[in-house]
């Protein structure tokens, strides 16, 4: 295997990147704590409702990633993983995102029979007709679930204000109506479209024996390549948010809960300059919304806002978005002060003091990480899916200026990359 190794003389850490001859990408972060912490990810989410596989291309309902994720767990013999693991004291779990899914690990001990464990059950997928339409019920039951949460339902609302056709506006978990169209063979399709190798990456963190974690993945993956992951297909995305810009929705809550979203673009950026892009726009997330500047602090004393108020900048190879949430009780009082600080900022210009105070905020955050060996491996998974490396993090946080951020102000933040989804109290639909 061609191994190579990334050390940081900064942060006192190293880590390898082994290429498994299948084309399994295996990370390994030494680290003597008592835990050890695995990730499985395939780069393969919810947003891929659209692929081309060799020749064809296909189109599938939303939910088929979360689909697959929770029958992979069942077993030809009719076992569950999960009790697997509760035998070896391991704590297993999985979850689907935008653009991956990820199978996770964690224990104290045995952490090799786990491993193996894990490898085992994603290697070798087994659906039923019966099986499926048992999972049917299952997850329609948790799209019911996020479907009555009033912050789920608000965040859900305002990507489908920002994207008109992205699927990044669809539920991680589909419909009741998409899901019913999910088949074993689909799922098989999927699987063999997606699951390869080559599509794939184990990240490993802990007090762990190279050589050990190798043999391990040698029982599970073939030697021999196969064939390459599916191409997915993402539609051309209007730059700015097309249609009505407001949402309005009632539901059982004692005060209107809104979400603010600024629509970002990453299209035509490598990985470099999206991974750069992202530290500026986060940086600059907390300069202008965190509860330590301005803004929230009078929001807050005037009463304006509920201390449950976030805000935060997510961003793919495919979308990015800032969204801020919070309660109200006058969403659109709340957006236009919001808006017009936004562009007070751009004519005054930031502050070096609000600069450097939000730049050193991330910087501890980024060295805190260290400290746990699940944070290490999700950080580290995290960079590997977005094609930099962990310890590129500090670098460009230090390399980032005042006046990249401010030009970035400038260009990110119009009027027309602006939505607003809001959930109100029924009582005040009803009157």
């Amino acid at each position: 295997m061609r191994i190579t190794e990334y050390t940081s003389s900064l942060l006192g850490e190293r880590y390898t990147c082994a290429e498994h001859e299948s084309g399994l990408l295996i990370y390994l972060f030494p680290k003597k704590m008592t835990s050890t912490a695995a990730l499985l990810a395939v780069r393969y989410g919810s947003t891929v409702s659209h692929y081309r596989a060799g020749e064809d291309e296909k189109k599938l309902p939303a939910g088929v990633a979360h689909y697959l994720e929770h029958k992979l767990f069942e077993n030809e013999d009719g076992s569950d993983s999960f009790a697997r693991f509760a035998v070896l004291g391991a704590d297993a779990n999985a979850y689907t995102s935008y653009d991956r899914t990820v199978y996770t690990l964690n224990c104290t001990e045995r952490f090799d029979e786990a491993l193996a464990e894990l490898l085992q059950f994603v290697t070798h997928p087994y659906f039923t007709e019966a099986s499926v339409e048992k999972e049917q019920g299952i997850i329609a039951e948790e799209i019911r679930m996020y479907a009555d949460s009033p912050w789920e339902r608000s965040f859900r609302e305002l990507l489908r204000l920002l994207y008109k056709k992205h699927p990044v506006r669809q539920d991680i978990c589909g419909s009741v109506s998409s899901i019913r169209r999910i088949t074993p063979t689909l799922l098989h399709d999927c699987y063999r479209s997606f699951y390869t190798p080559a599509n794939m990456v184990l990240v490993v963190c802990g007090d762990v024996c190279a050589e050990r974690i190798y043999e391990i993945v040698d029982s599970a993956f073939s030697k021999t390549p196969m064939s390459p992951a599916a191409v997915p297909i993402y539609p051309d995305e209007a730059r700015g948010v097309t249609g009505k810009a407001r949402s309005t929705v009632s539901m059982p809550v004692a005060k209107p809960i809104f979400s603010i979203g600024i629509k970002d673009s990453v299209k035509g950026l490598c990985a470099k300059e999206r991974f750069r892009r992202d530290t500026a726009m986060t940086l600059l997330c907390d300069i202008l919304f965190s509860r330590s500047g301005s803004l929230y602090n009078e929001l807050f004393e005037e009463q304006m806002i509920s201390p449950a108020f976030s805000a935060g900048y997510s961003s793919t190879d495919s979308f990015a978005f800032t969204c801020l949430s919070g309660e109200a009780d006058d969403p659109e009082a709340v957006f236009e002060r919001i808006f017009a600080y936004v562009e007070q900022v751009k004519k005054t210009g930031i502050s070096d003091e609000d600069f450097e105070r939000c730049r050193r905020v991330l910087y501890a955050d980024e060295l805190r990480a260290y400290d746990s060996t699940e944070e290490i491996a999700n950080r580290l998974l995290s960079f590997v899916l977005d094609g930099v490396s962990m310890f590129d993090a500090t670098e460009v946080l230090q390399a980032v200026t005042k006046q990249e951020v401010e030009e970035l102000l400038a260009s990110a933040y119009r009027r027309e990359y602006y939505a607003m989804s809001v959930i109100l109290p029924q009582e005040c639909d009803e009157k």
